[in-house]
């Protein structure tokens, strides 16, 4: 039996680490004043604005959110909003899905894993506070 070099496996753990996006160092404080002064003009974790909420948007496909028309581009796309996804869309949205129609970008590295890292929090789908009929209190 041949054992594994688990150095190696060391080695490769250390380098996905280091290739890890700006987001997973965003400030989500930060985030929180930057969508208050940047985003919420148009959007909200609560409601459909201008542009449509961004409550549950984690794990979202984009382009679903209900009661918002998007764009044919969005609905038609296969994005699933997550850290990755958000980085790309903050930093050139149309580069990101050509003919969507939000006109703002967040060109700032440190900004946009500020935002991210917000979004990761405020955006995280929230477990359904209904109750049954019948249910305990």
């Amino acid at each position: 039996m041949k054992h594994f070099p688990f150095h190696v496996l060391a080695v490769a753990a250390s380098v996905a680490a280091a290739a890890l996006p700006a987001h997973a160092e965003g400030d989500a404080a930060a985030g929180k004043q930057l969508y208050a002064a940047r985003c919420a003009a148009c959007h909200s974790v609560e409601y459909n604005g201008v542009g449509p909420t961004h409550k549950n948007l984690i794990g979202r496909r984009a382009g679903t959110a209900q009661g918002y028309t998007y764009s044919n581009a969005l609905k038609n796309s296969s994005v699933i909003w997550g850290p990755d996804t958000l980085s790309r869309w903050l930093t050139d949205p149309e580069k990101f899905i050509p003919g969507q129609k939000m006109f703002v970008s967040v060109p700032d590295a440190k900004e946009r894993a500020d935002l991210v890292a917000y979004l990761l929090q405020a955006g995280r789908p929230q477990p359904s506070t209904s109750r049954q009929p019948g249910a305990m209190k």
